[in-house]
């Protein structure tokens, strides 16, 4: 499991709203209401997630959901030690405690038997039971429950239960508009914004392989990766295809037509 604490930063995580989303996550905190994020890995949801933080000014604990993941690690477990056991809080606990935003990535790599456990923090009682030590934690208000996942990806493997669909609102992400795309990467690598077009404009190229089966298309994060590197003076098209091509697929064929559509797009 991995969970850690963002720290704000003075002027805040940079984030470039497309829509109502902004509005729509300040009144579910304002009304207690339980947020999930569906889109496309990379896009910006966990991004969105640490601006929001920021913006309300409350701790942010996020955990990276895998197959392994067990309730006990969530809520927390009792510890041995020389002068006996001791209990400690998982990072959903911590977060009830503290009033935090707590964040599960990916939602649906969790064991449903661990997703089960938040079901009582998303409705009226906004409660934790806290089973082995008899603890009963009703959340304070500041507290919020924020999931997300990849419904592209995940319809065909793995997908939530209507009984916990039900229990958030949704926000629906997307890649952002080609000229939001390109003030994005233009922000976050410090490439000049002529590069930066093209290198968006062939993202976007990049995404319309999808339907010759290319399963994860490129996301604003590789486009990121690929901008740092033509920044710090690595020549474009390597910094493509080291940033941007090579860690979408293995498939020769793929990797090929991509590399034609880099070599057409930086001449």
């Amino acid at each position: 499991m991995n969970a850690q604490t963002l720290q704000h930063a003075s002027d805040g995580p940079y984030y470039l709203a497309s829509g109502e989303e902004v509005r729509i996550f300040e009144q579910c905190h304002a009304q207690q209401l339980a947020i999930m994020l569906k889109g496309p890995t990379g896009c910006g949801k966990t991004r969105f997630v640490e601006y929001m933080a920021w913006r309300l000014a409350r701790p942010l604990v996020t955990i990276s959901c895998h197959d392994d993941l067990a309730a006990s690690d969530l809520v927390g477990r009792f510890l041995i030690r020389h002068d006996g056991t001791y209990w400690t809080d998982g990072p959903l606990t911590r977060a009830v405690r503290s009033g935090a935003i707590c964040y599960l990535d990916e939602v649906v790599e969790a064991r449903q038997d661990t997703v089960v456990v938040m079901h009582s923090l998303t409705d009226h009682r906004r409660e934790l039971n806290i089973d082995k030590t008899g603890e009963r934690l009703v959340a304070p208000p500041e507290f919020q429950l924020v999931i997300s996942y990849n419904p592209g990806y995940q319809r065909m493997l793995k997908d939530l239960k209507p009984s916990t669909r039900q229990r958030f609102v949704a926000l629906e992400f997307d890649f952002p508009t080609l000229e939001h795309e390109v003030a994005i990467v233009t922000h976050e690598s410090g490439l000049d914004r002529g590069m930066a077009h093209a290198l968006v404009t062939l993202g976007q190229r990049l995404r319309g392989l999808r339907d010759r089966g290319l399963a994860e298309v490129p996301s604003t994060r590789l486009l990121i990766a690929a901008a740092r590197l033509a920044a710090a003076g690595v020549p474009i098209r390597e910094a493509c295809h080291a940033g941007l091509i090579a860690p979408l697929t293995d498939d020769a064929s793929l990797l090929s037509a991509m590399r034609d559509l880099v070599n057409a797009s930086f001449v």
